[in-house]
């Protein structure tokens, strides 16, 4: 084995030893750039974009109401006798003073004629006092009659003019319940069936409800409201059940039938209870409604929906781009640069599918309505609009 080498030799291989130290570095070089992990660029989030906007934003209160005829009326017979006729056809329409049943006229036109030919009587006794009244005051001023002859034809006068006064009373009461005899409609409306038949003894006293008449070209809606929703309603300056001409707008009210169609007409608050009701803590409001058609009925519940009031220039959002929390409410906006700023928000009421916003945005702001529960705040972002996204699921259509 040798051992010592020459200076030729250390030469030699100390080159081989540094050529060897370089050929690894190139392989592992070449290994490492091929192996190594390319650089990926952070992905960009798409977002879809929606502008905040101005908009007069109708608020309302849903209740539940009764339907009730504006007059409902029983018609009674006011004296007593047998009903001879009827004289209009169950459930129609009859219009006011129109007559509707007829009871035995034959004893009050004979209590009538009898009343009239006494008065007639009484005026004649009347006729015959005042001319003996006549004769006899000259009489006495000649000394030819006595003081009290002048005293008994003036008594008898007076009490003659008295008689015909009773007499013209009963004529008038004779007169009055003839007239009765003939029932006829208080108001104009539909009537019901009758209650009593042909040839029953009806009046006071007897069998007196003939039938009833429902005035309901126009109706009442019943509801209530509660305490606190009157106060909010005074916070708006709305007085229900009177009419503000100041406003562009009256706190007006629709309902739902029970096909679930809307009512064509509108009707307004005409009253409110001035009081709340202790036991329920809500108070009682009524709406008028016009019904010319015959199509809301008296007694039936429907649902009521009231305008409370209209914010004039309201900034609204989708109510799904709002997030609350702990903390409140907020949204993501996106900024000139297409990054996105976290905003805080003051919510105001929903309508439908957006909220008023009372602070904290402006209109024309475009807000992140879709995708931001993948952002965070400075994140730059890729914004689409909704219109480009439903365009484009036409084309895939």
């Amino acid at each position: 084995m040798k051992v010592f080498f020459s200076r030729h030799e250390l030469k030699l291989k100390k080159k081989r030893t540094i050529a060897a130290i370089i050929c690894m570095v190139c392989v592992f070089g070449i290994y490492w750039v091929m192996t190594r992990p390319e650089k990926v660029e952070p992905e960009i989030p798409t977002v879809v974009l929606e502008p905040a906007m101005k908009d007069d934003v109708e608020i309302y209160g849903e209740y539940v109401g009764r339907i009730r005829a504006q007059q409902f009326v029983e018609v009674h017979a006011r004296v007593e006798g047998y009903l001879e006729n009827m004289l209009f056809e169950e459930g129609t329409y009859v219009n006011k003073n129109q007559v509707l049943f007829v009871i035995n006229r034959d004893q009050y036109a004979a209590k009538a004629d009898k009343a009239r030919a006494q008065l007639e009587k009484d005026k004649a006794q009347a006729l015959k006092a005042e001319r003996d009244l006549e004769r006899i005051r000259p009489l006495t001023e000649q000394n030819a009659a006595s003081q009290l002859d002048l005293d008994n034809a003036i008594a008898a006068y007076e009490s003659a003019v008295a008689t015909v006064a009773m007499s013209e009373a009963d004529l008038a009461q004779a007169e009055l319940e003839l007239g009765y005899t003939l029932v006829r409609s208080p108001l104009s409306g539909r009537i019901s069936e009758r209650n009593v038949d042909l040839g029953t003894l009806v009046g006071p006293g007897n069998k007196s409800l003939l039938a009833t008449i429902v005035k309901s070209d126009t109706v009442l809606v019943d509801f209530t409201m509660t305490a606190l929703e009157y106060l909010k309603s005074k916070e708006r300056n709305v007085n229900l059940g009177q009419q503000d001409s100041t406003r562009s707008w009256q706190p007006n009210v629709t309902i739902t039938l029970p096909d679930n169609s809307v009512f064509s007409e509108k009707g307004y608050v005409d009253f409110a209870e001035p009081q709340v009701d202790p036991k329920t803590g809500t108070f009682s409001v009524r709406a008028e409604m016009p019904n010319p058609d015959q199509v809301l009925l008296p007694g039936q519940f429907t649902k009521v929906r009231l305008l409370l009031d209209v914010r004039e220039g309201a900034v609204v959002v989708p109510m799904k781009a709002v997030t609350i929390e702990k903390g409140g409410a907020y949204i993501y906006l996106m900024r000139k640069d297409n990054t996105v700023e976290k905003r805080f928000i003051e919510l105001g009421p929903e309508v439908g599918n957006n909220v008023v916003v009372e602070r904290g945005l402006a209109a024309g702001e475009m807000v992140v309505v879709e995708g931001f529960h993948k952002l965070t705040p400075g994140i730059r972002i890729r914004p689409v609009s909704q219109d480009s996204i439903r365009a484009a699921s036409q084309e895939n259509k």
